[in-house]
């Protein structure tokens, strides 16, 4: 192994959540890295300015480490008593907005050698040319009207402060990008213009900025996905000019969502819109929030896209669940980070042999640019849950419990509110029986909570799903009310014995069921939705275990209250 360790880097721009792609990017990069017993680095591309924000990445670096990418290089963060990043090696700072010196005097070197001109058409300008190429059925190509003016008239017109953007000259001859993955690409000159590498505000282009970094970074492998391989000969053409060195190059497949498009916001945004066609939403259903005009507008246009938040407020209020794409979508849904890291090791990576499920440390062990794909990936959101309810069941049960409470703590404000309450009935104390009830059953961490979501509400407070009262209490002159009645006379009498438990409940059900020579479904699920509001809850000995006998009898009660108080509105 070289005395010099490879560095590999994940290089986001922190202008929203951390896409699922770029997580797989950034789980390939720290997988080589240790594999090869190199570093991996994170360094923020914020030189966008108006579309970067601190709280995005501040989300990114939260999501790196919520997924165990611990960062040997980058900026500082901690996340549950671990701490990442820092600046061993003195390369930093990892923000883009803080190297504009470094990209300053590189550009100007460029500019010296007459590898990069200033040019000082005007937005407008360029747009008007790019129109008339596509009116043209032409690849619009800048024509180097900016080379006509003589050079120091060039300087006198930069050094008097005329706004302008510096572009890079663009070689005549051909260019070869050597990558692991895909092999040799060779671009022809025609296929490139001069392009842009400092913007009219004095910002460094991604482009130039990316090369200048991974240089004086000392970054020895760049793994990222194949919509980047347009940008590489340009790269490989900048590196040649400043007389840097060429990192190896490994290029990955696309990711795909189980329609065969490319997983992305837009998906998201897709998905409501359709949802509000297809159930004929003709009002904005959060008038507050996204005006009529807007929303009409949203809908016939499927470019427009509605801020994250706006987004879920729609889906939340026309009860859509929209797809993930992020990995805060895929968290707040109750996926499991290990989940997350095996499922996407697999889109495009192949670890050899029948191997599906495994942790981070058999990726280290295993990973090999030489495994990676060259098709497309699809992502199996089917086979994502199944890995999650896998592994759920899997866990040990004080592990559940402790995932399953903090996860309530950050997604379901209720529960965690109540389970603070002394007076509840419910408290910390409770939290392994409670997570055992549902930890058999559950695809995700959302999946446990809305199965319990019963147990922390008041007697009071249940609402009833309407089908399921219709069908297994109104049924059949109100049967199951009747039903309900006979059980209330036996759960009253095993209490007041202290004997109303799972168990003794459930064999007062089958023997109830032996005596009227009636089905158990047809005891046990009155009993169910006068407890829980629907026919969907754990088994019912853990229901009444976990409601407690003193609860129990006071959904009972409320059950048959309201029946009877519908019978008097009847009458």
């Amino acid at each position: 192994m070289s005395s010099t360790p490879n560095v590999t880097r994940f290089a986001p721009s922190p202008t929203g959540h951390l896409h699922i792609g770029g997580a797989r990017t950034a789980l390939f990069c720290w997988a080589f890295a240790r594999h090869t017993g190199g570093r991996f680095m994170i360094r923020l591309e914020d030189t966008d300015v108006a579309r970067s924000s601190e709280s995005s990445a501040v989300g990114i670096l939260h999501d790196l480490a919520w997924l165990g990418l611990d960062w040997d290089d980058g900026p500082e963060y901690a996340l549950d008593g671990k701490s990442f990043g820092g600046d061993e090696r003195g390369v930093g700072p990892y923000r883009q907005s803080e190297r504009l010196e470094l990209y300053n005097e590189a550009i100007e070197r460029l500019v010296e050698s007459g590898a990069a001109y200033a040019a000082f058409e005007s937005p407008e300008e360029i747009s008007a040319a790019r129109a008339e190429a596509v009116k043209r059925k032409q690849q619009y190509r800048y024509d180097r009207a900016a080379l006509k003016i003589p050079a120091d008239e060039r300087a006198r017109r930069v050094a008097a402060g005329e706004p302008h953007v510096i572009r890079f000259r663009t070689p005549d001859d051909a260019v070869e990008v050597e990558d692991v993955v895909l092999g040799t690409i060779r671009i022809e000159p025609e296929q490139l213009d001069d392009f842009v590498i400092r913007k009219r505000d004095g910002y460094p282009t991604y482009h130039f900025a990316v090369v200048v970094d991974d240089e004086l970074m000392g970054v020895t492998h760049i793994l990222r996905g194949q919509e980047h391989l347009i940008n590489t000969p340009r790269h490989v053409m900048l590196q040649q000019a400043l007389g840097y060195r060429t990192p190896e190059y490994a290029h990955m497949p696309l990711i795909f969502n189980d329609k065969g498009a490319k997983m992305s916001k837009r998906e998201r945004d897709g998905a409501a819109r359709d949802f509000c066609k297809q159930r004929g939403v003709s009002e904005s259903p959060i008038p507050d929030r996204l005006a009529q005009d807007a929303f009409d507008a949203w809908k016939k246009d499927k470019k427009q896209q509605l801020e994250g938040d706006v987004l879920e407020a729609l889906a939340e209020a026309v009860g859509l669940h929209l797809p993930e794409v992020s990995v805060d979508d895929f968290r707040r849904a109750g996926y499991l980070p290990e989940v997350i890291t095996n499922f996407i090791a697999l889109l495009g990576w192949n670890p050899g042999g029948d191997v599906e499920k495994f942790d981070m440390d058999f990726l280290a062990s295993k990973f090999e640019l030489g495994r990676i794909g060259k098709t497309n990936a699809r992502f199996d959101r089917t086979k994502l849950m199944s890995f999650n309810g896998d592994f759920i069941a899997e866990m040990a049960a004080a592990d559940f419990a402790g995932r399953l409470r903090a996860f309530m703590a950050a997604e379901f404000a209720h529960f965690d509110v109540r389970l603070k309450d002394t007076s509840f009935r419910l408290g910390e104390d409770d939290m392994g029986r409670i997570a055992a009830v549902v930890q058999p059953r559950s695809k995700t961490l959302v999946d446990a909570c809305e199965r319990l979501s019963f147990a922390f509400v008041d007697a009071a407070d249940i609402t009833y799903d309407d089908k399921a009262v219709k069908k297994n209490l109104e049924k059949n002159d109100g049967a199951g009310y009747g039903v309900l009645r006979d059980l209330l006379e036996r759960f009253e009498a095993l209490a007041a014995s202290g004997g109303l438990t799972g168990e003794a409940g459930h064999t007062a059900l089958q023997s109830y069921a032996e005596e009227k020579d009636i089905k158990l479904g047809n005891v046990a699920q009155p009993l169910r939705v006068a407890l829980t509001g629907s026919t969907v809850s754990p088994g019912m000995d853990e229901t009444l275990d976990l409601l407690g006998a003193d609860e129990v009898l006071a959904r009972m009660r409320r059950c048959l209250e309201l029946q009877a108080a519908s019978a008097s509105r009847g009458s």
